[in-house]
């Protein structure tokens, strides 16, 4: 991983001079561009300049309208890959695959459950800083995954999260109470189950730090583990039979899911 997202910076930039070679060999402008596509000057200008990540919908009608045949659209995936920084990238993929996730958090809440509000402070606090593109980049990225939990069929969905993160004003008091209301909300829903580990339970079986389960539709049952940015992805059935076992330990440690809400609605009521 580079610093500064300088990685999936590289691959906007790229995507931008595409666009910008392609509109001024048509003889128009970003304006009579952005009217082609329906979007504004500002939009055209900061996707040719490798600023903003274009939908797939704009990069669709601009390979019609500059008439590419297929330029921009082949790069498509890519770039909605340079949402994520590059540890995360395969990860993201087998994330969106999943018909079973379960996610173990003793740091930060999940990025799944993250507010707008939440991933900003997260995200804002990291040590070297993060260019502000790159914040507003990766907050987006962030929330745009959360559409996995309105995809049809529905995937089954699982958390365990240490009370000390939903003790942790990252962002402060407000960006915290909306946290632990986005975190009911979710929890609500009929596919997800959240259950709190609390720091009174005197043994969690979680103490070498967090780590995702993942399994395709395809029955590939896959483990991911990140730390300092440093990310593993682990297929072979070894290290993922052991990442299962820790997890099934960990929920049966924690909280029920339904006394889990109730203790994040008690901790809601002492902010």
């Amino acid at each position: 991983m580079t610093v500064h997202g300088e990685s999936e910076a590289g691959i906007l930039r790229c995507f931008g001079k595409q666009l910008r070679l392609l509109r001024t060999r048509r003889g128009l402008t970003r304006a009579e561009l952005g009217a082609l596509l329906g979007y504004g000057e500002d939009m055209v200008a900061s996707v040719e300049l490798g600023r903003r990540i274009p939908r797939a919908e704009f990069i669709d009608r601009a390979d019609e309208a500059l008439e590419a045949g297929g330029l921009l659209v082949v790069m498509k995936e890519e770039v909605a890959r340079a949402r994520y920084p590059a540890f995360f990238r395969d990860a993201a993929k087998l994330e969106g695959e999943a018909v079973e996730l379960h996610v173990y958090a003793n740091q930060a809440v999940p990025g799944l459950l993250q507010t707008e509000e939440y991933a900003r402070a997260v995200f804002g606090v990291l040590r070297p800083p993060l260019d502000e593109e790159v914040v507003d980049q990766r907050v987006a990225a962030r929330v745009a995954r959360q559409m996995i939990f309105h995809r049809r069929p529905s995937p089954l969905i699982s958390f365990v999260i240490d009370e000390s993160v939903l003790r942790r004003p990252i962002g402060g008091r407000a960006v915290l109470r909306g946290q632990l209301e986005q975190i009911l909300l979710v929890g609500g829903m009929r596919t997800v189950e959240i259950q709190v580990m609390p720091l009174g339970q005197d043994e969690n079986a979680g103490m070498a730090g967090p780590f995702t389960l993942m399994e395709t539709n395809d029955a590939r049952r896959i483990g991911y583990v990140e730390v300092q940015n440093v990310s593993r992805v682990h297929s072979d059935r070894d290290p993922v039979r052991a990442l299962e076992a820790k997890y099934g330990t960990l929920r049966a440690q924690a909280l029920t899911p339904r006394k889990s809400a109730e203790y994040v609605e008690k901790l809601l009521g002492e902010l």
